[in-house]
């Protein structure tokens, strides 16, 4: 019974996991849109090298690594 609960909170927190970073997506998204219409060429490195760890991390979630 003990395992059942463990996996069903595992569950439960990665679901929050994944809706914390997808909320994190959309800034990081937003932050490179703003960059762009800037062309702020520091902030676009960062926007993109952020979204690259984002999509890495999902993906691990999501079991594609």
């Amino acid at each position: 019974m003990k395992q059942v609960v463990h996996v069903i909170r595992k569950a439960d927190v990665e679901k929050e996991y994944v809706k914390l970073l997808n909320l994190e997506l959309d800034y990081e998204l937003a932050t490179l849109f703003d960059a762009i219409q800037e062309d702020d060429a520091e902030q676009k490195l960062k926007s993109n090298k952020r979204l690259m760890e984002l999509h890495r991390e999902l993906e691990i979630l999501n079991g594609f690594a």
